[in-house]
């Protein structure tokens, strides 16, 4: 029997042939997989010595999903359908071969993998395995005959949780929905499936009882079936807002498992093909290709980043809480200081309340956590007590005298090589550091609030920070399970700077007649969590009025306060926390507060300016205009000149829509001489907070773009 597959490997023992994936790093289902595995199924069935086969991965997977790359690269829908139909028509000869298939599942088993397992007549996994359809995550379905196949096993209730959300579940949990068919431990997992094998040979399982397609048991009636999709799409219609592969796989739902599996599967692919061309898949596949990369700085190649064990949390407010909670979870040796006795037990109660959610979820107990605390957790009020630790993370006070007198402290306490990393969301690292000796060894490391859930963390270098101090804060990222951004220092960073600018439109708008609750609709409807005027009431209306004055005196005329903010703030409104904002918050519902409408109203009555619509493209347009023109600024200047980590983090820390791409992938495809058009344009209406960054004019005059063509 032929054993020089390039991609899995054949053994055979007592009529069971062994098949084993061995294509790194994840077994995903390539082009060469699914060519190895259809030579080598066919070359093993007809093997008059093989009476059943065993499939099975290697290492942590058994296949982890598909060639994202060639999926990134499909142009056309013949393309797309090309790529599906190989796959469900190979996973189809697994369904119906002449000899039983046992699918010996030894870890991840996503995507394309669950696929192929579903198409075996028995299934076995190890505890560890995860099991699951995440297609849409990255804008398409489930395209080779997993949407068809999967409700016959477990019902269309759990697979339409599966397939539309792209949930993967864990073994135990699929055992109970009838997924797989037992879940042994690995050193367990052959002999298991062997055992299974030997059952078919016996005659005890039947191939054709077994086979997938024939599963109808767990199937709704027509206008059961019908009743649980619309109910379902009813329910979920706003978290599937702006994307397309939920309906398309819901389509397919509707219209397949039907007595004509082969049929409803070439449905499948089709609808497959319609997905993997759109705008939405490529962004969202561009997303989890740029995240997989995150991280990956040229600064830091080659360096090795120094082992952090312990670590120091100066301050438990919001922040340090929630940052010693993510210290503890990832398994850190954490020390916990304050200023005195009270304020630590504050502190601990915040640390605390961060586990509530996962306790609540019955996925940690409250002894759970008292054990936890008591083994990895000190608090102390004395800085003398981190002298030892690796890291030390301030939260304290955001007063650049306070900080930089802790940090001059702790420098004759600390071991030289103890990396210093502040949270700071403002004040300048370069300065903070310059009190220091060594201000090489100090980094910014702003957690977004609550700390413990947010995915971003935003790196910033100040003009002496080290690349050995940024290669372990990298590091460290990595650990606790965060994206990364890695910016240089500047008033507000990346972040913050860039999501005032985005919405720093709202007050031209207002003033130039547009309703405010159109403007809250469009951003809405483009996909944000919140309208520019909701999150400010979210934030205080106070704080951005200070925040905004900071960067006009650091960054001239452009960032000069609109005036009608400065009325704004002078009603004493200041958002959510007075109960009052651009909405008022003392009824059931946020209504627009009369006191605002009417400073806008008079505004607007002393410029001569009288209401009017405004479409919501053009709204759009105008708030992503300013949003891109401040990135380019941000580029020029010399933050941060990695377009694809900076969508990212505009995704992941201020919830800009992952299936539009990122700020910068919609300009590319606007276009930057539409753009550059389009800043002209508002410059003239609105000032010269509109003004275009020499950077964009460069590029749409070049015919240059953000990502390369």
């Amino acid at each position: 029997m032929q054993t020089d597959y390039k991609t899995i490997n054949i053994s055979h023992h007592d009529g069971i042939a062994l098949l084993t994936i061995d294509n790194p790093p994840v077994n995903p289902m390539s082009a060469q997989l699914e060519k190895d595995l259809g030579d080598g199924l066919k070359e093993t069935l007809a093997h008059p010595g093989v009476r059943a086969v065993i499939l099975t991965g290697t290492g942590k997977n058994f296949i982890a999903g598909a060639d994202i790359h060639k999926l990134q690269s499909l142009k056309t829908r013949e393309e797309g359908f090309q790529m599906g139909w190989t796959a469900a028509k190979l996973f189809s000869a697994i369904e119906t071969a002449p000899k039983p298939v046992i699918m010996a599942i030894n870890g991840n088993c996503l995507g394309g993998g669950l696929e192929a397992a579903l198409a075996g007549h028995y299934r076995v996994a190890v505890p560890g395995a995860v099991l699951g359809l995440p297609e849409v995550q990255l804008g398409v379905i489930p395209g080779a005959g997993g949407i068809q196949r999967l409700p016959r096993l477990i019902g269309l209730a759990p697979a339409l949780e599966m397939i539309t959300f792209g949930r993967p579940i864990k073994a135990g949990e699929a055992l109970a929905l009838g997924l797989v068919d037992a879940v042994v431990e690995p050193d367990e997992l052959l002999p298991a499936a062997r055992q299974a094998a030997r059952r078919f040979i016996s005659g005890e399982l039947r191939r054709e009882q077994r086979m997938t397609r024939n599963q109808k048991d767990k199937l709704a009636k027509a206008e059961e079936k019908k009743a649980l999709i619309e109910e379902f799409q009813t329910r979920n219609a706003k978290k599937f807002r702006g994307l397309l592969a939920p309906f398309k796989a819901l389509e397919a739902l509707e219209k397949g498992l039907t007595g004509d599996i082969e049929a409803d599967i070439r449905r499948d692919v089709e609808l497959f093909s319609e997905c993997a061309i759109s705008p939405i898949a490529k962004n969202l596949i561009g997303v989890f290709l740029n995240t997989r990369a995150s991280g990956r700085h040229p600064r830091i190649k080659g360096l090795e980043p120094a082992k952090i064990k312990k670590m120091a949390m100066l301050g438990g407010g919001v922040m340090g809480s929630g940052i010693v909670h993510l210290l503890l979870q990832n398994g850190f040796e954490t020390v916990l200081w304050d200023i005195d006795e009270p304020a630590l037990q504050k502190g601990l109660a915040a640390v605390r309340k961060t586990f509530a959610y996962p306790i609540k979820q019955k996925k940690m107990t409250e002894a759970a956590l008292e054990e936890l605390l008591q083994k990895h957790l000190a608090t102390t009020t004395s800085l003398e007590d981190l002298q030892e630790a690796d890291l030390v993370i301030e939260a304290v006070l955001e007063d650049l005298r306070v900080k930089q007198d802790i940090w001059k402290k702790l420098e004759e306490i600390c071991r030289p090589e103890t990396i210093f990393g502040t949270n700071t969301s403002a004040l300048p690292i370069t300065e903070m550091a310059s009190v220091l000796k060594d201000p090489g060894r100090m980094i910014g490391l702003h957690f977004f609030n609550p700390a413990e859930r947010m995915p971003l963390l935003e790196i910033i270098c100040g003009r002496k920070t080290s690349d050995q101090t940024l290669a372990t804060a990298v590091a460290f990222a990595r650990n606790i399970k965060k994206f990364m951004l890695v910016v240089n220092d500047g008033p507000g960073f990346y972040v913050t700077r860039q999501l005032i600018a985005l919405f720093a439109g709202l007050p031209y708008l207002l003033a130039d007649g547009v309703d405010l609750v159109a403007i809250e609709k469009a951003v809405k409807d483009f996909g944000m969590p919140l309208g520019p005027a909701s999150l400010e009431d979210l934030t205080g209306i106070d704080i951005g009025y200070h925040v905004n004055q900071t960067l006009a005196r650091k960054l001239g005329e452009r960032y000069t306060l609109h005036p009608l903010i400065k009325r704004i703030y002078q009603t004493g409104g200041y958002g959510r926390k007075t109960n009052a904002g651009y909405y008022d918050y003392s009824g059931e519902k946020p209504v627009p507060n009369p006191q605002v409408a009417e400073v806008i109203r008079q505004f607007q009555q002393e410029k001569g300016i009288v209401p009017r619509s405004m479409e919501a493209m053009e709204i759009m347009d105008t708030l992503l205009a300013l949003g891109i023109n401040e990135a380019a600024l941000m580029i020029e200047e010399g933050i941060c000149d990695r377009p694809a980590d900076m969508d990212l983090a505009l995704i992941n820390g201020a919830g800009f829509p992952a299936y539009r791409g990122g700020i910068l992938r919609c300009a590319d495809a606007w276009g930057l001489m539409a753009v550059y058009e389009k800043l002209l344009d508002l410059e003239k209406r609105y000032g010269p907070r509109y003004r275009p960054a020499a950077l964009i004019q460069e590029m749409a005059e070049s015919g240059k773009t953000f990502y390369p063509k």
